[in-house]
C-alpha cells in the first residue's frame, strides 16, 4: 500500500490525475509511460508504477466508473533507438542549421517548435483560430494523437498560452498566406488538408534533413528525434534565466517535478555554486 500511494502521489496523479477515468484512452496511457521514461525513470520502476495504475483502473471497472481498463493491454516495450535520441538536446549550431536549412514544407513547423517548446502532437493539431497575431500568442488547446484524431491536451496543464517571438510571428504570418487549405483549420495540414502523420514527418522530412546537414551519430544516423526540438526550446528558456515554474507553464508539464526531473541538470551552474559557498563561509566567519 505504501508503494501504491507513492506511485499515485509522485507519478500518476500529477501527470494523468486530472483525466476522468471514463475519458482515459490507451493513447493517454502510452503517453504517460513515455513521459516517465523521458523524465529518466527506469524501465523497472515504470513497470512497478504501471502495476499500480492497472490496480487503480481495475478498481474503477469494479465500481462501474469505466467499461474496461485501457491500461490492461498496453505493454511497455523496450524503448526504440528513436526514443533514446529524443533525450538529446541539440546544440546551438545544430539549432541554427535546422532553422536555416529546414525544407520549405516544414520550416514553419520546426521553427515554431524550437521557439515555443510545443509538442509535435500539439503542432500537428494546431489550428489557426488559436494563433493570435495581434496579441502575439499561441493558445494550446488541442493535440493530434497517433491516429490523427484531434483531442484535448495530455493534461489541464497542457492548456496554455505561449508568446510568439518576432521570428515566429513573421514566419507564421507568411506561412498562412501559403499554407494548404484545411477543413479542420489546421496550421500544418498534410497535402489533403488533414492531420500530418508523425512517422511521415520524421522519416520523409526530419531524418533526411539531419542527415543532409551532417547532424548524425557515429553510425551515420540522425542524431536525435523531433521531440528534441522541444528539449532545445527548454534549454533556451533555462539559458535566459527563467524560473522553473515559468518553464513548467510554458512547456505544459503537469508538475514542477517533471520539469526538474527532465531538465534539472541544465539549471546547474558550478561557478555560481562555488560563489554561493564562498559567501556562506564569509557571512558566517565575519559574523
Amino acid at each position: 500500500m505504501k508503494a501504491y500511494r507513492s506511485h499515485a502521489r509522485i507519478h500518476i496523479d500529477p501527470k494523468i490525475g486530472c483525466i476522468p477515468v471514463a475519458d482515459l484512452t490507451r493513447s493517454d496511457v502510452k503517453d504517460f509511460i513515455d513521459d516517465l521514461l523521458d523524465a529518466g525513470v527506469s524501465q523497472t520502476q515504470v513497470r512497478k508504477i504501471m502495476v499500480s495504475l492497472r490496480a487503480v483502473l481495475a478498481e474503477a471497472v469494479d465500481r462501474e466508473w469505466m467499461d474496461r481498463s485501457v491500461a490492461s493491454d498496453v505493454k511497455m516495450r523496450r524503448r526504440s533507438k528513436r526514443h533514446d535520441k529524443d533525450k538529446i538536446i541539440p546544440t546551438k549550431n545544430e539549432i541554427r542549421a535546422i532553422l536555416k536549412k529546414a525544407p520549405a514544407s516544414h520550416h514553419a513547423m520546426f521553427l515554431t517548435a524550437i521557439f515555443t517548446g510545443m509538442r509535435i502532437s500539439e503542432l500537428r493539431g494546431l489550428a489557426w483560430s488559436v494563433v493570435d497575431f495581434e496579441a502575439k500568442t499561441i493558445r494550446v488547446v488541442q493535440r493530434a494523437d497517433e491516429q490523427g484524431k484531434i483531442g484535448p491536451p495530455k493534461s489541464k496543464a497542457g492548456i496554455r498560452t505561449i508568446p510568439m517571438t518576432p521570428l515566429v510571428l513573421d514566419t507564421l504570418s507568411d506561412w498562412k498566406s501559403r499554407a494548404l487549405p484545411s477543413d479542420q483549420d489546421l496550421v500544418f495540414p498534410n497535402s489533403v488538408g488533414r492531420v500530418q502523420n508523425y512517422a511521415n514527418i520524421y522519416n520523409r522530412v526530419f531524418k533526411p534533413m539531419l542527415v543532409d546537414l551532417g547532424i548524425v551519430d557515429d553510425e551515420g544516423e540522425a542524431r536525435f528525434g523531433i521531440h528534441s526540438l522541444r528539449h532545445a526550446a527548454a534549454s533556451l528558456f533555462i539559458e535566459q534565466g527563467w524560473n522553473p515554474k515559468k518553464i513548467q507553464t510554458l512547456l505544459g508539464h503537469a508538475s514542477i517535478t517533471l520539469t526538474l526531473d527532465t531538465y534539472g541538470h541544465l539549471f546547474e551552474n558550478p561557478e555560481e555554486d562555488v560563489a554561493m559557498f564562498e559567501k556562506l563561509q564569509s557571512d558566517l566567519l565575519v559574523a
